[in-house]
């Protein structure tokens, strides 16, 4: 690059002075002053942006590698738990059908106070409203209804 000492700082400030002038020459050096601040800026600028960018490829590469780990472990569950449920159908099924053959009896529908089933209807509503929930006998209908004797 161009190497800047004192001595050619120098010259360069008495060239400026000789064909700028002394009027103008401060209003000029704040340009160029801020022109190198932004030229500074902007090259700080592009550093930033281009560190930015490897550290993102990099975490790019690292996010791909932990996914790509937890697809894998995904996968090994899955087919860990495809094999245990398989082994533990096959040792159900084997124990239930020896159990269930040898100690169930057939199935028997018990048919029992299908006169007195009115629906979903709850207890409560039926004792309200006095519908009968229990069977009674011809005797025990003719006991409770009697006449009772007065002495």
């Amino acid at each position: 690059m161009i190497d800047l000492g004192i001595s050619k700082m120098a010259l360069i400030g008495a060239v400026a002075l000789i064909v700028i002038g002394p009027e103008k020459l401060p209003r000029v050096a704040r340009t160029v002053g801020t022109l190198l601040g932004k030229a500074q800026r902007y090259v700080a600028d592009v550093k930033a942006e281009v560190n930015r960018s490897m550290d993102l490829d990099e975490l790019r590469k690292m996010k791909d590698t932990v996914e790509s780990a937890a697809r894998d472990v995904e996968n090994s569950i899955h087919t860990s738990t495809r094999e245990f449920e398989q082994s533990w159908s096959e040792t159900t099924e084997a124990a239930l059908t020896s159990q269930v053959e040898a100690s169930l009896p057939s199935y028997r529908h018990p048919g029992k106070n299908w006169r007195l089933k009115r629906g979903a209807t709850p207890q409560w509503y039926k004792a309200r409203n006095g519908v009968r929930t229990k069977a009674l006998s011809g005797a025990a209908r003719v006991a409770r209804y009697r006449p009772r004797k007065f002495n």
